[in-house]
């Protein structure tokens, strides 16, 4: 009896993994879940390490709308069709979580979609035969016309410099703070698990040394969430405050360990290349993680980019050099790089979604789903500022997707959250394209500094404004023709006057 050729199997069963999950069964896919763990979200049995969530659970908001609860909260994945969807919300009054319950949502998840998974299933090997994908896994081998990995980045990205391998390593180096008192450490590592292991040792460590090649870059200024965070950033307040513990620019130019400890040679990089050799009694490495392409034979072995840690994709999260085969999850994060929010469960959420009419769109004849109105200034006007005043995708992943109106004679057809790539990649005759997004050199601007917000009074249509607002940008065929900003608000409602007329005369003129 020849195997079952599924549509679709999807390798990991994490947040996205799982939300693809559902939004396949519930369009009728035949498709199945691969888990190396015995449970869903094995990543999250070890990580973050010590234990707290920097994703936001910010339950209570005043907000009656669910659209709009959920730009506060940054862990609850999607359902398609639900009525009364599962929220993580539910499950923590904390602003972060313990990781713990972050297991137990996706496991409640899991259960009430019934989804098909098998766990205690990790692939060992990728192959094609013909255009069929076939993954082994122990003594099982499964067959799928496409794949869709959702595995996250599983292995750990370390620098290459003499004495690498002498060090700790984030993944598993000893989270007791005890363990490193009055002992002088190194971490190295820019990033939030960087901050998160000093900040943990910074109480017991006599002396910790936070290096790395680029400056320290905070979330609150870029607005990347990937940046560090306020909440593990205790360590920057005691080295202003000269207590001993300090970070380092530069790189590291060669570790070796004695009898003493390890000897590091650090370049420093505002220091005119000084080279200098620190002792320590520890190194951690916390320089991120790489996603796992050994598994694939040679043959179907997705490109690498940014120093090979991800896999290469289009707009429409495939595989740039194998087709059939798409990303979900953390992994997509490569198509908008420490700008938005593909590697955060409140980003990938919607790419995942976004992800489900793509492969419904190109595989199996169904177009993006879209309503239709006249296209006249009034009716565009009222369909715009209807979505931007509740979307909860356009508001977390900023510049990234983005709403779509194809005007095609006296009609308009309107498309929501599509990835703004792939809308120029073929784009129509005439359409207008609308984000929410920053304003220009947003991350250049401190925000404890007195600079002065564009007033909010007044129509602001040349973009002045750096906080987040809508953009509407008008494109015939794929050339930018017009750009209109819908002026910025403190409280993120743009439905007065000063918001509408201006976006009715952009439409008037435009049209």
């Amino acid at each position: 009896m020849a195997e079952e050729v599924l549509d679709y199997l999807v390798v990991g069963a994490g947040p996205a993994g799982l939300q693809l999950a559902q939004h396949l069964g519930h369009a009728g896919r035949r498709y199945l879940v691969l888990e190396a763990g015995s449970a869903p979200g094995h990543f999250f049995e070890t990580f973050p390490r010590h234990r707290t969530l920097i994703s936001i659970n910010k339950k209570h908001t005043g907000y009656a709308d669910p659209e709009l609860r959920l730009r506060m909260d940054w862990n609850s994945i999607l359902a398609e069709g639900d009525v009364d969807p599962i929220l993580f919300t539910g499950y923590s009054e904390k602003l972060f979580p313990e990781a713990g319950t972050l297991l137990r949502y996706l496991a409640d998840y899991a259960a009430k979609h019934q989804l098909n998974i098998r766990y205690d299933t990790r692939v060992t090997r990728i192959r094609r035969e013909n255009e069929t994908f076939v993954l082994t896994a122990g003594d099982a081998e499964y067959r799928a016309n496409r794949l869709i990995m959702a595995t996250g980045v599983t292995k750990p990205y370390i620098p290459q410099f003499p004495g690498a391998e002498l060090i700790d390593q984030y993944v598993d180096v000893d989270v007791d703070p005890k363990s490193f008192t009055d002992q002088r450490v190194l971490v190295l590592g820019k990033g939030n698990s960087a901050f998160e292991t000093a900040d943990n040792l910074i109480e017991q460590a006599a002396v910790v040394h936070v290096g790395g090649p680029r400056p320290v870059k905070l979330a609150w200024r870029t607005h990347f969430v990937g940046h560090l965070r306020a909440y593990n950033a205790g360590i920057l307040d005691m080295y202003q405050l000269k207590l001993q513990h300090a970070i380092l620019d530069g790189d590291v130019r060669e570790i070796r360990k004695d009898a003493d400890g390890y000897h590091v040679k650090f370049a420093f990089a505002r220091a005119d290349e000084v080279i200098k050799e620190i002792r320590y009694d520890r190194v951690i490495g916390c320089t991120g993680f790489r996603f796992d392409a050994d598994l694939f034979d040679e043959d179907c072995r997705p490109e690498l980019t940014i120093d090979d840690r991800f896999p290469a994709q289009t707009p429409s999260w495939e595989s740039v050099n194998v087709p059939g085969l798409h990303f979900a999850g953390t992994i997509t994060q490569v198509r908008d790089f420490k700008k938005a929010t593909s590697a955060f469960i409140h980003g990938f959420r919607y790419g995942v979604r976004a992800l489900a009419k793509v492969l419904n769109e190109r595989y199996h004849d169904v177009p993006w789903p879209h309503t239709e109105l006249a296209a006249k200034p009034d009716a565009l006007t009222e369909a715009v500022i209807t979505r931007i005043n509740r979307t909860s995708a356009l508001y977390q992943q900023f510049g990234f997707l983005g709403d779509v109106l194809v005007v095609d004679g006296d009609t308009a057809r309107y498309l929501e959250e599509v990835p703004v790539d792939r809308v120029l990649e073929n784009p129509p005759d005439d359409a207008y394209v609308v984000t929410l997004d920053y304003g220009p050199d947003h991350d250049k601007i401190d925000p404890f500094d007195f600079v002065a917000r564009a007033a909010q009074d007044k129509a602001n249509d040349h973009g002045e404004g750096h906080y987040l607002h809508p953009i509407v940008r008008h494109y015939r065929r794929g050339e930018l023709v017009a750009t209109h900003h819908v002026t910025e608000n403190l409280e993120n409602e743009w439905d007065k006057e000063v918001h509408v007329e201006p976006l009715t005369a952009f439409f008037t003129r435009e049209l």
